[in-house]
């Protein structure tokens, strides 16, 4: 009997990886880890799979929504993590009196939500969070600020703002309405502001947290607020007065920014966007998100804030925390339209075609030489017609070919190709390759 055929395909919401888009992220991963480690923050790892009580209600009524739960082969309960900072939690919750305080930590992981499929968003997709825990201090705020800035600098781009806000100050004036005691409904419909407008956002106050008309429209004012990080801490001031968590919100937002200033980050790139609640629960301090001044639409592509409370799920003792999570593929998504990436489908910038059947020993000998120096190098696997390997060379965007055959092997001289110009240069072939290596060293400094 025959068996039927599967057919091939990916879930909605899922996807493959190609080399050529593989790589692009890959590097951008690399640079994160970088920029990550050169602050001091040390890398760790979670189970993708948490109990579901772990999970469930730590985020916020739509993520609970979008979380993939099941019962496991044992009957137990469980879900996949839908952000890292909570499996953070957790595990600082965990394993806090090894690790001691302050502690931070990187994680560079994938996570899932079933939400609706959009540009550069999927149910499907990779964090790059780093997170101090232990402290209260508004250093580590004004270090988190700071690495958001490096990131984005070291990733090439120089037309970036980071918004900041402090939920402190949103709080004093719902304390101030009345609403304290509804907060997360206010806060969670204020963080849709950018994407239904005030009207809308106006209507779900009304609905979800019982604000009056007037409530809601005096929240909507408040987010209304814009000019200098200056002219906007003026004017949060009498909103917010008579509100000790208000006023202490406003303090710390002029502690963030002389703080990041201090550290080098030029005004222009970080405002304060009173408008920004993050629709996440667990935030209660400052919150970030950082636009692309060239493609703001795409959305926030690097968000967090402080969360002072969410590890007393899980200890008695006190983790106040605060970081950040890089959206990668949403990043990636916005590169691709600012043709920020290069089409590639290889790693290794260099290809030595294998045309000559009896020089395979050669070439591999040639490739370890160039390899040494720290340059990626691929060796064709097949004798065949050199016009078919430099074409494969060419769709695989390898940026330089070397290319010998039996009369340069015997003269000691090697061809080198430059595949995006064209242009070739014999040069010789010593027993270390060390003339090859610092030709192809500067076809790729040049690029």
């Amino acid at each position: 009997m025959t068996q039927q055929r599967i057919t091939p395909r990916t879930l909605k919401g899922f996807r493959d990886f190609l080399p050529e888009a593989m790589i692009p992220r890959q590097r951008l991963i690399d640079t994160a880890r970088r920029v990550y480690r050169s602050y001091g923050f040390s890398p760790i790892d979670t189970p993708a799979l948490e109990y579901l009580e772990i999970l469930a209600g730590k985020g916020s009524e739509e993520t609970d929504k979008q979380l993939y739960k099941f019962q496991d082969a044992g009957g137990r309960w469980v879900g996949l993590r839908f952000d890292l900072t909570v499996p953070l939690a957790r595990f600082a919750a965990q394993h806090i009196n090894e690790l001691g305080t302050p502690f931070k930590r990187y994680h560079i992981a994938t996570v899932w939500r079933g939400e609706k499929q959009q540009r550069g968003r999927y149910r499907e997709f990779m964090q790059c969070d780093f997170d101090t825990i232990g402290t209260r201090s508004i250093a580590a705020d004004v270090e988190t600020t700071l690495v958001i800035h490096d990131l984005f600098r070291t990733i090439g781009f120089d037309r970036f703002t980071i918004h900041v806000n402090n939920r402190m100050v949103l709080t004093g004036l719902l304390e101030r309405l009345d609403l304290a005691d509804r907060a997360a409904n206010v806060l969670r419909a204020l963080d849709k502001l950018a994407k239904i407008g005030p009207d809308r956002v106006a209507d779900e106050m009304i609905a979800t947290a019982g604000c009056t008309a007037e409530q809601a429209g005096q929240v909507l004012e408040l987010a209304k607020i814009s000019g200098t990080n200056n002219d906007v801490l003026r004017q949060l001031e009498p909103l917010v007065a008579g509100s000790e968590t208000g006023m202490a919100g406003v303090g710390r937002l002029k502690e963030l920014l002389d703080g990041v200033r201090a550290g080098g980050a030029p005004d222009e790139r970080v405002k304060l966007d009173v408008s920004i609640a993050r629709g996440l629960d667990y935030y209660t301090g400052t919150v970030f998100e950082t636009f692309l001044d060239a493609l703001p639409d795409i959305g926030s592509v690097c968000s967090g804030g402080r969360y002072d409370n969410l590890a007393e799920l899980y200890t008695k003792q006190e983790l106040p925390g605060v970081g950040a999570s890089l959206g990668l593929d949403r990043l990636l998504a916005a590169m691709e339209e600012l043709d920020m990436i290069e089409k590639v489908a290889t790693p290794a910038p260099v290809l030595i075609p294998y045309f000559d059947k009896a020089r395979l020993h050669d070439y591999l000998k040639l490739a370890a030489a160039v390899r040494a120096s720290g340059i990626g190098v691929e060796v064709y696997p097949e004798p065949k017609k050199l016009g078919q390997q430099l074409k494969y060379a060419d769709r695989r965007g390898f940026r330089v070919a070397l290319i010998a055959g039996d009369n340069e092997f015997e003269s000691n001289t090697c061809q080198i190709k430059d595949m995006q110009t064209g242009d070739k240069q014999d040069v010789p072939l010593e027993a270390d390759a060390v003339s090859v290596i610092a030709a192809v060293k500067e076809i790729l400094g040049a690029s």
